[in-house]
């Protein structure tokens, strides 16, 4: 079974679409490559609370667990 982080990735567009990523308390904040890759649903079902999108920053709202995800998906790339 996939990982949290590896769910995100998915969501994200996968990890070639990822620029950077970043954990701020509660947020993975994001760039990416093509925000049309970018999942919502995907995102929601591995346990985003909510999803920013602003041309190619997202922000994927998840709660306190944001900075060790963050580590997973750097640790990826």
């Amino acid at each position: 079974m996939a990982s949290k982080a590896e769910k995100i990735v998915a969501g994200l567009g996968g990890i070639e679409n990822i620029d950077e990523i970043e954990g701020c308390i509660t947020r993975l904040r994001t760039e990416v490559h093509d925000p049309s890759k970018v999942d919502e649903a995907a995102l929601k079902a591995a346990g985003a609370h909510g999803v920013v999108k602003m041309g190619t920053a997202i922000q994927v709202v998840i709660g306190t667990d944001a900075d060790p995800i963050a580590a997973d998906i750097e640790d990826m790339m």
